[in-house]
């Protein structure tokens, strides 16, 4: 008599896990309001105490099934559904999270090109005027083999394509992530990253230059060019908006105006990475290629920079605000339940 009257005190508990399951099941957590959120947690962790009541005092195959089955439903929504949101919500970051962050760092991010820029400038006019500049900021192999055997230093190295990709991929991801972080030494470390860089690229511009090799050598740059050097200037970005809230943190205090600057630059880092890895899969398959003409070369490189401004121009349509961040996966069930979703021990029947 004790067994079936806490079946019938129980049974209605079990009936409204059953609902709130099919709801998610069929409309996602989303549709659970905060306090069905939980419910749900708590319904989960009575029922699988109940499992173990039900088990340890032998109760019927039928029950302890439809027991298990219930329990195992809520396990799999709480915790598969908790990663299928977390999944979503990469994707949302990608199509949409990414591109909102790029225009809020817009400002940073135009700073840190107009830094590489001039210095592209400055590289150029003196590595075009004064050869002994090129001496300077080159090393000698690499003139001497333009400059006496009127090549490129870029050709395919066969076989080692991928070895290649892989390396050039790590080291710009190493050069970004210094661009981001030097903005902890106030942005000295970020701004000296962004010069050289600039130097570099300008000097070796002039070397070509001077040299007749120009347009074989930018055909090389621009297909992952288009891709590569605006990572960079994200990057630059990144670690110029950390120096500034480090310097000059205005009406937050520095440690919240940090905080507020880390995350913007950590969701720009997230963005960051997969782009620098297409930029060293072009890099390395196809920017040396010579069986891809230089003219496809050119045209890759356009297709390539017009595609990404498009992307960075994507907003969200919701019917909130047009740049809304991503609504955060739902947490409280999985939060609320026993560690690794074991059935929480209970005491006997009374």
């Amino acid at each position: 008599m004790r067994l079936q009257r806490w079946i019938a005190q129980r049974e209605v508990h079990w009936q409204r896990l059953d609902e709130l399951l099919h709801q998610v099941e069929k409309r996602g957590f989303r549709s659970l309001s905060a306090k069905e959120l939980r419910e749900l947690a708590s319904l989960y962790r009575s029922t699988s105490g109940d499992l173990a009541r039900a088990r340890a005092h032998r109760a019927g195959r039928l029950l302890q099934h439809d027991l298990q089955q219930l329990t195992v439903r809520a396990y799999t929504a709480i915790y598969q559904g908790s990663r299928r949101q977390e999944w979503n919500a990469i994707v949302d970051f990608c199509l949409w999270g990414f591109p909102a962050t790029v225009r809020e760092a817009g400002g940073y991010i135009a700073a840190a090109t107009v830094i590489f820029a001039i210095m592209g400038v400055v590289g150029g006019w003196y590595g075009w005027q004064d050869p002994g500049f090129l001496e300077l900021m080159l090393p000698e192999w690499l003139i001497a083999m333009v400059r006496d055997r009127g090549e490129l230093w870029t050709g395919p190295i066969l076989g080692w394509e991928a070895v290649s990709s892989s390396n050039l991929a790590i080291n710009n991801i190493s050069v970004s992530l210094g661009a981001v972080g030097g903005g902890i030494t106030a942005g000295l470390w970020t701004i000296y990253i962004l010069m050289l860089n600039g130097l570099l690229i300008g000097t070796v511009g002039a070397l070509v230059g001077r040299y007749e090799l120009a347009y074989p050598f930018w055909a090389f740059v621009f297909p992952h060019g288009a891709l590569e050097l605006p990572a960079i200037f994200l990057a630059g970005g990144a670690g110029l908006a950390i120096a500034r809230s480090l310097v000059w943190p205005g009406a937050l205090r520095r440690a919240d105006a940090l905080k507020q600057s880390g995350t913007l630059a950590a969701r720009l880092l997230f963005g960051i990475v997969p782009l620098l890895l297409i930029a060293g899969a072009i890099e390395g398959f196809i920017s040396p290629s010579e069986s891809i003409p230089n003219a496809v070369k050119y045209a890759l490189g356009g297709v390539n920079f017009v595609l990404f401004a498009i992307y960075c121009q994507r907003i969200r349509p919701s019917v909130t605000a047009p740049d809304a961040p991503a609504a955060t996966p739902v947490e409280t069930p999985a939060a609320a339940v026993v560690p690794n979703g074991a059935p929480t021990a209970s005491p006997p029947l009374s």
